[in-house]
């Protein structure tokens, strides 16, 4: 596989090019964000361990900047273990996070990880029964639903109105529309139990859900799952 390794440190990306080539991958180096976007422009990345703080461009403008053109697997390098650091490199996009200074047997099992799930979803992308948005996946076959490889547990109620929406991600559905959908009939007071559906649903997919990454809200409209 070929793995981007980004990080203004250059004992760091030296080091976990030995990690990496050692596992048999081709690793790529970039030492700022504006480096890593052009060899992904360039070359066939099939994952990227990105560093947040660089300068010209940091680690999480690149991965804004990746995200609007590619899915690949995203792991953040932060020396910084705050847990707001971790949300909002999630949110912007990444797919897991590790802190330095990290044991490489953990960066290698978390790389293996995301290699597996970026492969897995490779082979699913024809199915018309997947649903999937970012790292959010809907298998309507088995009626499961998982996120970032973890299985979520969820509802059949709250499976319907999840699978609504991520079949049509990035559509607003008013709460009526949703009510009716799956209820499958006329909405009568609907807004405070779809709100109470979605709440639930958000508790068991979104890393914060006070700052849904999946799962929003369009005040005064409804709610959507979002494109990514």
């Amino acid at each position: 596989m070929n793995i981007l390794v980004c990080d203004d440190d250059k004992e760091i990306t030296d080091a976990i090019k030995i990690y990496l080539d050692n596992e048999g991958h081709h690793v790529f180096k970039a030492a700022n964000g504006l480096e890593a976007l052009d060899i992904v422009e360039e070359n066939e990345i099939h994952l990227v361990i990105m560093d947040i703080m660089m300068p010209q461009m940091d680690g999480i403008r690149a991965t804004i900047k990746i995200r609007e053109e590619k899915n690949i697997p995203v792991i953040m390098l932060s020396a910084k273990a705050e847990d707001t650091d971790k949300i909002i490199g999630l949110n912007m996009g990444a797919d897991d996070y590790i802190t330095k200074p990290f044991n490489p047997l953990e960066l290698i099992a978390r790389v293996r990880s995301q290699l597996r799930r970026y492969t897995t979803l490779g082979s699913l992308e024809t199915k018309s029964n997947i649903y999937k948005t970012g790292g959010l996946i809907i298998d309507d076959e088995s009626k499961t639903v998982a996120v970032d490889g973890d299985e979520v547990r969820l509802t059949p109620v709250q499976y319907k109105i999840l699978k609504l929406l991520a079949a049509n991600a990035g559509r607003v559905f008013s709460i009526d529309e949703i009510y009716e959908r799956v209820w499958k009939e006329t909405a009568f007071c609907s807004e405070n139990t779809v709100a109470v559906h979605i709440r639930k649903i958000r508790e068991k997919i979104e890393i914060n859900p006070k700052e849904p990454k999946y799962l929003k809200v369009v005040w005064g409209i409804g709610y959507k799952v979002e494109k990514i």
